[in-house]
């Protein structure tokens, strides 16, 4: 194999891994004021997908490959060392978020340098991140009011405004999945999450043009249209939107929300035929266990119960898994101790997370259900 060979197959296999990963954070977080350019967003983005919320990182601290990194920039010049060095440098001095938090007599802010630390070497791979420990109970403090994106998602986004848009929607569509499975919502409500509507005074405080583009025109032309636009082009999300008035003025906007039909989370755009081959092969030995996983009630038992998210139903080697290695097991339990038998197990599963996670959840379900199989028999045996 040449090195050039070598060299594509390393990078598919990267691009591969960081298609799976999922950024989870605190909705105060998305909805704070990211006082900083693209490039250190997508940078804490990324270093956000390496934490493992049930076994959050020693010392604030997660380790990056600069191979993960360069990847997800898709960045193979010769300058690629220098530019992340400037890159890192912007991040630590100029970056920020402003994070307003609710209290009974109004409002308290927080200003957090969210990457206060990185350490690297021109002879290692290993990139050091460590958070700062402020920053850290928005991104593991996460039972209630969070957000999971795809983290292939952000990596297409170029704009700074297309981030932080794509972050906010993620928000609301998340809410409009996890209710519509759910149910405890009216359907007026549950409607409302994939239609939000924002007060333009909340939408330049989020995108931090307060005292930019103050012309309607041209926040039109620059914040939503072109923002909008790359959404649409580069995520998972279809989205238009609706200016509301109020007299002469625009008061407000309401997006109009969907999900396109992908078959796979992969968005990156990969001009090798052999990793087309395989993907296809891939998606059709897949297919048919995809098909069976998402008819099947087990699916939806594990959405109620905060096991799978929206954005799992994208992930069709998951969803293969569940349903070769998973729900088979699932259908002895429900043999033995019936559908409430399995959806007890699933509460049982669920409450003994520490936190929402989602990483290897495929994983962590086939193991729960190995381990409890042969104690619901062994119960039935002693009972006889």
């Amino acid at each position: 194999m040449s090195i050039i060979s070598e060299s594509k197959t390393r990078q598919v296999q990267t691009l591969n891994e960081l298609s799976q990963r999922k950024v989870v954070e605190h909705n105060s977080l998305i909805t704070s004021i990211a006082k900083m350019d693209k490039t250190p967003l997508k940078m804490f983005e990324l270093a956000v997908s390496l934490i493992d919320t049930d076994n959050p990182p020693k010392d604030q601290t997660v380790y990056l490959s600069k191979r993960e990194l360069f990847a997800f920039f898709n960045v193979d010049d010769s300058n690629k060392h220098s530019r992340f060095k400037e890159a890192i440098e912007k991040m630590q001095k100029q970056a920020f978020f402003q994070i307003k938090i609710v209290q009974d007599k109004g409002f308290d802010f927080e200003s957090i340098v969210p990457i206060p630390y990185v350490k690297w070497s021109d002879y290692h791979d290993e990139v050091t991140i460590q958070f700062s420990d402020k920053i850290m109970p928005y991104l593991i403090n996460l039972k209630t009011n969070f957000t999971q994106h795809a983290l292939s998602d952000i990596s297409e986004l170029n704009s700074k405004y297309s981030i932080i848009l794509y972050r906010w929607l993620s928000m609301n569509y998340n809410q409009y999945e996890h209710y519509k499975f759910k149910g405890g919502r009216r359907q007026v409500q549950v409607e409302s999450y994939r239609n939000p509507i924002i007060s333009m005074r909340e939408l330049r405080e989020m995108t931090d043009t307060v005292n930019e583009y103050k012309n309607m025109t041209d926040f039109t032309k620059w914040i939503l249209k072109k923002s909008i636009s790359e959404i649409n082009e580069q995520t998972t999300f279809n989205v238009t939107y609706d200016k509301v008035k109020k007299g002469r003025s625009i008061d407000s906007i309401v997006f109009h929300i969907t999900r396109k039909q992908v078959a796979d989370d992969i968005s990156y755009k990969l001009d090798d035929p052999a990793y087309i081959d395989g993907k296809i092969r891939q998606e059709e030995s897949e297919k048919d266990l995809v098909y069976e996983a998402m008819k099947s009630p087990y699916t939806k038992l594990l959405m109620e119960h905060f096991l799978l998210s929206y954005i799992d139903l994208t992930d069709t080697a998951m969803l293969s898994g569940l349903q070769k290695n998973v729900y088979p097991l699932y259908d002895e339990l429900k043999d033995i101790r019936g559908l409430n038998g399995v959806k007890e197990h699933l509460a049982y599963v669920n409450d003994r997370q520490d936190n929402y996670s989602k990483k290897n959840i495929a994983k962590y379900l086939k193991k729960s259900i190995e381990q409890y199989l042969p104690i619901v028999k062994r119960q039935d045996i002693d009972h006889e």
